[in-house]
C-alpha cells in the first residue's frame, strides 16, 4: 500500500489547516519534516523543516495503525493556514519518493477496504460533508453512525437462520428430521419481509431530506407568484411586472425551511393560451407542479384552471395589502402572511420528513427489493414442500447477498468509482 498525503482540510486561506498523511510510511515522513514524533494520539508542538529550510510550526498528531480514519498509520500537520505555508508544506512531502498526492476520496476508501466504514457509512459522510440543512445534517450522521448496517446485519442474520434450518433438511435428508423446521422459516422470512416493505415505504421521505422538497406556487397569469417566490427567497429571484405572462420559464430557489431543504418553484401563469411560447411555459408549468412534492395554489379571482388541488397542497389567498381577509392569505408586497405560509409549508413538509426510515438511496431501494423476491420465491419453495427445499435454500442465500450489498460487502465493485467521485483530494 503506498503512502499518501493531501490537504484535508477546505483550500484557502484559514487560521488553521489540516495536512493528512496516510500509510505504511506515514511515520517515517512526519520524523522527515517534524524530527522526532509525539505520542501516538498525543497533540504535540513541533517545528517543520525540510533541510535547512523552516517551513513553519505545528501541532501534530500521529495514530497508530487500527487506531486512525483510514486504519493504517496516520500523522496529520495542523499549521498556519495561509496559502503560502500550505503550498510549502505540501510541495516538500511532495518532494519525498515514497509519497504521492491522495486521490479523491482515497482516504475514506482505504477506511471502507481496511474495514473502518462500511459502503452506507461511506454515503452517509459524503451526505454530511454536503449537508445544507439540519434535518439532512441528522440523517446523515445517523447513517455514518453504522445505522444502515445495524438494520441490514439483523435481517441478515435471520435469513441466515432461516436457510440454516432448511439445509439441515437437506443434509439429513435420509433420516427423519423430528421437528418440521417450516414454520419458524416462514416467521422469520415473514418478519423480514414485513420491515423491509416498510423500509421502502419510508425511503421516499429519506431521498427528499437528502437531495430536498419541491414546491411549486401555481395560479392564474399577474397572481403575484414571481413576487411571493422573491418575498419567500428574500431576493429578486424573478422579473416581476403588472403585465400578465412575464413568467415563460420555471424558477427555481433553494431555501431552507425550519431545518428541511425546500426548493421552491416560481412557474408561468395557468390559462388557456394561443401564444406558442406562453404554452410551452404552460405546459412545463403543469408537468413540474404535478410532480412536486407540494402546491402552493396563489388564488386572485376564481380557481386557477388547467390544475387542482391535491391532498396537502395549500391554497393561499394572494394580495392581501389589497383585500382583507380570514382565509390563508399572502401578500408578497409587504409580507403579510409570510409567516403562516412559511410555517404551513414546514408544517406539511416536517411531517413528511418524520416518516423517514435508515435507508437514503435508490441503491438501497434496489437491494431491499432484490432481497424481498428472493424471499417471497423462498417462501413459495417451503409452501411445497421438503422436495424444494434445495431451492428455498438457495433462494435464502439470494436474500442474503443481496443484504449484504446494503453495506458493500458483495456486487458493489461497480459502484465504488462513481461514489468516490464525489469526494474532494482531502477526503
Amino acid at each position: 500500500m503506498e503512502t499518501i498525503f493531501a490537504l484535508a482540510s477546505a483550500r484557502g486561506k484559514a487560521g488553521v489547516s489540516v495536512i493528512r498523511i496516510s500509510g505504511p510510511l506515514a511515520f517515517t515522513a512526519g520524523r522527515a519534516l517534524g524530527g522526532e514524533l509525539p505520542t501516538a494520539r498525543v497533540a504535540g508542538l513541533r517545528k517543520l523543516r525540510i533541510g535547512d529550510d523552516f517551513l513553519d510550526e505545528a501541532v501534530v498528531i500521529c495514530f497508530e495503525r487500527g487506531a486512525s480514519f483510514t486504519g493504517e498509520e496516520v500523522v496529520e500537520f495542523h499549521i498556519h493556514g495561509a496559502i503560502a505555508t500550505v503550498s510549502a508544506v505540501l510541495a516538500a512531502l511532495g518532494g519525498l519518493s515514497y509519497l504521492r498526492l491522495a486521490e479523491p476520496g482515497e482516504f475514506t476508501r482505504r477506511a471502507l477496504e481496511n474495514g473502518r466504514l462500511d459502503l452506507a457509512q461511506v454515503e452517509g459522510l459524503s451526505d454530511l460533508i454536503e449537508a445544507e440543512t439540519e434535518a439532512q445534517r441528522k440523517q446523515a450522521l445517523k447513517v455514518l453512525s453504522g445505522a444502515v448496517g445495524k438494520v441490514a446485519d439483523r435481517w441478515r442474520a435471520d435469513m441466515v437462520r432461516a436457510a440454516a434450518l432448511i439445509e439441515a433438511t437437506i443434509d439429513f435428508a435420509d433420516e427423519d428430521v423430528p421437528v418440521d423446521v417450516s414454520p419458524e422459516v416462514m416467521t422469520l422470512v415473514d418478519g423480514v419481509t414485513a420491515d423491509i416493505k416498510a423500509e421502502i415505504g419510508r425511503i421516499s421521505a429519506s431521498e427528499r431530506i437528502r437531495e430536498g422538497f419541491e414546491v411549486a406556487i401555481v395560479g392564474q397569469p399577474n397572481a403575484g407568484k414571481s413576487t411571493l417566490l422573491n418575498a419567500l427567497a428574500g431576493r429578486d429571484a424573478a422579473i416581476t411586472s403588472e403585465f400578465a405572462g412575464t413568467t415563460r420559464d420555471i424558477i427555481e430557489v433553494r431555501m431552507d425551511l425550519g431545518g428541511i431543504a425546500v426548493t421552491l418553484l416560481d412557474t408561468a401563469g395557468l390559462r388557456e393560451t394561443t401564444d406558442i411560447v406562453e404554452k410551452i411555459g404552460i405546459d412545463r408549468a403543469i408537468s413540474r407542479a404535478e410532480l412536486a412534492d407540494l402546491r402552493i395554489f396563489l388564488i386572485d379571482d376564481g380557481e386557477v384552471p388547467l390544475l387542482q388541488p391535491v391532498g396537502d397542497d395549500l391554497v393561499v389567498r394572494g394580495k392581501s395589502d389589497l383585500r382583507g381577509s380570514a382565509e390563508l392569505s399572502v401578500s408578497g408586497k409587504t409580507g403579510e402572511g409570510l409567516d403562516r405560509l412559511i410555517a404551513e409549508i414546514t408544517r406539511i413538509l416536517g411531517a413528511r420528513a418524520a416518516g423517514a426510515g435508515v435507508m437514503t438511496r435508490e441503491r438501497h431501494r434496489v437491494a431491499m427489493k432484490s432481497a424481498l423476491r428472493a424471499m417471497e420465491s423462498a417462501r413459495n419453495e417451503v409452501k411445497l414442500g421438503g422436495d424444494r427445499a434445495e431451492m428455498a435454500a438457495e433462494d435464502l442465500r439470494t436474500a442474503v447477498r443481496a443484504l449484504e450489498s446494503l453495506v458493500g460487502r458483495v456486487d458493489v465493485e461497480h459502484l465504488l468509482d462513481e461514489i468516490f467521485s464525489s469526494f474532494c483530494i482531502g477526503k
